[in-house]
């Protein structure tokens, strides 16, 4: 305030002086060129007189003309006889000049010119005279400009003596004037003994006080309580402005948009993210229309919902809510590569099975290849069932609601029973199938868990089953019993083909087989090994993998005792 009321106290001195100091220019200079103007016109009708009477050589007699004059003597048809400054032989015809004209016509012609190179004002004055010649007389002076700029310096030091004036005179009373408010006692304004003005202001300054007060108190109850909401919310919440300036955000934002600043308040939001999708769906909100997007970034999958805050028909923020979706699109792309695995292989065998009948239905087939042919039917019927079973089988393991009746299972009476059921697909291939077991008197209860029956009977069987299928001729499939003090380590080591280190991680995924041109001439589902992992899932167990191409495979299982 103190500032202001000095500022403007020598700003108002200034502009007077400064628009009264040109204000007296232009009329000083005003006159002075009226007066020029009749002086020019005196002195043109002087030497208009004395050229009548002595003709041209008066005027070459006149030099040095007094006052800056400029004589100029003009033909009727505009062409130059005399000049005073240049040599009239190379002047250009004059007859177009308004001063000449209006002589040529009336006699008498005025004019003035502005020489902005020179800054010098000129002014003309010419007669025709009885010849029909026209004489010109020119005299210069300074610009205004030119005029004013030389009294600039006594007008500024007239300005900066009035503006000390002013700055003293202006700090007292300024002074004065805000020592009183200076001491006012805002946190209660009532007490306060100052300018009777200033009383209505107090009062309503209390009123505002204890209204304001109030008002904190609630938007902090709501803040506390706003906070406790979006702090443990698993959903990101950003609250946005019309530029997209974050107003707020809980940690649940900056942990799923992973953001890259430390105070993200008032920053934009579009700093946080440089996602596509997140761009397009609070851009599309700005403009007024709700939008969901989905991105993914480093494996995880964060669905977008944006949400324009509209007051008075324009927008004026924007509510972003960040889902993390990732389990749910994960199992979205189970789904999708299990429907398409599964339309594959059911189509595969009922090809077959449609085309040999479709062989016999028309009678193409000869009397001799029926029964080959309704071999192979059944065997394509067999795989579709098997098929079918191991499908049924994982969406068991997959929607386990803990029905499964759980019992006392003997592993070694288990491997036994399987490996008896797998004797005749062993021998075809002339593996041998051993099963060893650490002796000792602590582990005489060593194959006695806790389990399902039914499916630990199913992973047991993949797991031999695939040793079998993927052994080499003459081969051994050896498997292992070992007690922990908590577990049951049940290992299956073959010397079979082996496994790529790249393509261990992948093998209990479903319809997954690796290499499948080394591997085509063994039948099956592909599904055996996701059956064994969700099996030893559903009992709270382990699976570990150790394979070298060429040498054999060992799968360990560790089963909750």
């Amino acid at each position: 305030m103190k500032k202001r009321i000095l500022f403007f106290s020598c700003l108002l001195a200034g502009i007077s002086i400064v628009l009264t100091a040109i204000l007296i220019h232009f009329v000083v200079y005003r006159n002075l060129s009226e007066s020029q103007r009749v002086e020019v016109g005196k002195d043109a009708a002087y030497i208009a007189a004395a050229v009548e009477l002595s003709g041209e050589a008066y005027l070459k007699s006149l030099e040095p003309l007094p006052r800056e004059l400029r004589i100029t003597l003009i033909r009727p048809d505009g062409s130059v006889i005399f000049d005073s400054e240049a040599d009239a032989a190379r002047m250009e015809n004059h007859r177009d000049r308004p001063e000449i004209k209006a002589a040529l016509e009336s006699g008498v012609g005025q004019g003035a010119h502005f020489s902005r190179t020179l800054s010098k004002q000129t002014f003309y004055h010419a007669m025709r005279l009885s010849d029909g010649s026209v004489l010109r007389v020119a005299s210069a002076t300074d610009s205004v400009f030119l005029s004013f700029l030389r009294l600039i310096f006594i007008t500024l030091a007239i300005v900066a003596s009035v503006f000390a004036v002013a700055a003293t005179i202006g700090t007292r009373v300024t002074r004065l004037i805000v020592e009183p408010i200076n001491r006012l006692n805002l946190d209660a304004p009532e007490e306060n003994a100052v300018y009777d003005e200033l009383a209505p202001l107090l009062s309503r300054m209390k009123k505002q006080n204890d209204t304001i007060a109030e008002q904190m108190r609630e938007i902090r109850r709501k803040q506390i309580e706003f906070s406790a909401i979006t702090d443990n919310m698993r959903e990101g919440l950003l609250v946005l402005d019309r530029d997209a300036r974050v107003l707020s955000c809980n940690a649940s934002a900056t942990a799923l948009l992973r953001a890259r600043v430390n105070d993200p308040i008032h920053r934009n939001a579009l700093e946080w993210s440089r996602s596509e999708p997140f761009y397009r769906a609070v851009t599309s909100a700005l403009d007024g229309a709700s939008s969901e997007a989905l991105a993914e970034s480093e494996g995880k999958y964060i669905q977008i919902m944006a949400n324009p805050v509209v007051d008075a028909g324009s927008v004026q923020g924007v509510v972003v809510v960040l889902l993390d979706v990732t389990e749910r699109e994960n199992r979205e792309i189970l789904r999708r590569e299990f429907t398409a695995n599964v339309s594959h292989e059911l189509k595969t065998p009922l090809t077959a099975i449609s085309g040999y009948a479709e062989i016999i239905s028309n009678g193409v087939a000869k009397i001799e290849d029926v029964p080959v042919f309704a071999e192979k039917i059944c065997g394509e019927a067999q795989r579709l069932i098997s098929l079918i079973g191991d499908i049924v089988m994982l969406s068991k393991l997959d929607e386990d609601d803990g029905s499964h009746p759980r019992e006392a299972i003997d592993l070694k009476e288990l491997v036994e029973d399987v490996a008896a059921r797998l004797a005749e697909s062993a021998s075809k291939k002339s593996v041998t199938i051993a099963l060893s077991e650490e002796e000792s008197a602590e582990n005489a209860e060593i194959t006695k868990i806790r389990g399902v029956r039914r499916i630990l009977d199913e992973v047991v069987m993949n797991i031999l089953d695939n040793a079998i299928k993927y052994n080499v001729e003459g081969g051994s499939v050896t498997v292992f019993l070992e007690n922990t003090a908590s577990h049951a380590l049940l290992s299956v080591t073959d010397t079979g083909i082996g496994i790529p280190a790249d393509e261990q991680e992948r093998i209990f995924e479903r319809f997954y087989r690796v290499d499948k041109s080394r591997c085509s001439a063994v039948e099956g589902t592909g599904l055996g090994l996701s059956i064994v992992k969700h099996g030893v899932k559903l009992h709270g167990g382990e699976i570990e993998v150790k394979s070298t191409v060429g040498a054999g495979t060992t799968i360990t299982l560790k089963l909750p005792r």
